[in-house]
């Protein structure tokens, strides 16, 4: 899949997001269970990133909370997507505490990256990401990095919504973001990781100058 290809299909996939939401605020229980469906994937990969095997249980926690505040929600497919993002991060925060562990993620902000060569930084990161071994790798990083990674990638939210998520200014998530991706693109051995390809503008093809 070419650059685009994962912003294209989370922007479908966000519609229907959007209408199965508005249909489950009005009492529609199978369009919930259609928006648990869109949602639950992605969130369950950011949750592993920040508790390990205790994810499912974190998000179940996430859901029930969501069940009980939906109606109270405003927004599209997309703010769905962070609202609920930030429920499962607050539990997941909660629950760390309760183990008095130290979570291995925070802070970030603006639109971030894609790796170099024949396909976008996104599109290599987020099917790295499903394995078991690339989340435990993302678990390494930094806490601002973790986060700024997951969110991005793994849940598929853009900048500002990652910002707001995280309650960071745009700077501060576009710097950790870059420091992250970079990293895991080394270790997972994407080729020319070193020269990501990714600047503040946005991301560059391989091959391409300042």
């Amino acid at each position: 899949m070419g650059q685009g290809g994962e912003p294209r299909r989370l922007q479908a996939q966000d519609g229907e997001l959007g209408a199965a939401v508005a249909r489950a605020q009005d009492g529609d229980e199978n369009a919930f269970a259609v928006a648990y469906r869109i949602v639950q994937p992605s969130l369950l990969g950011y949750l592993r990133g920040l508790v390990g095997e205790d994810a499912e249980d974190v998000a179940s926690d996430a859901w029930l909370e969501i069940a009980r505040d939906l109606g109270r929600f405003r927004g599209d497919g997309a703010g769905f997507r962070g609202w609920s993002a930030t429920i499962a991060r607050h539990r997941a925060l909660d629950h760390l505490r309760r183990q008095r562990v130290r979570p291995r993620a925070a802070a970030l902000e603006q639109d971030v990256l894609e790796l170099p060569g024949p396909h976008s930084t996104h599109d290599q990161a987020l099917e790295s990401l499903s394995t078991g071994r690339a989340l435990e790798l993302v678990r390494s990083l930094p806490r601002d990095q973790a986060e700024a990674v997951l969110l991005r990638v793994v849940v598929g939210l853009d900048g500002p919504s990652v910002a707001r998520v995280l309650g960071k200014r745009p700077g501060a998530v576009r710097t950790a973001a870059y420091r992250g991706l970079k990293w895991l693109a080394r270790q997972l051995g994407v080729r020319d990781a070193a020269d990501s390809g990714v600047t503040d503008d946005g991301p560059r093809t391989l091959g391409e100058s300042k």
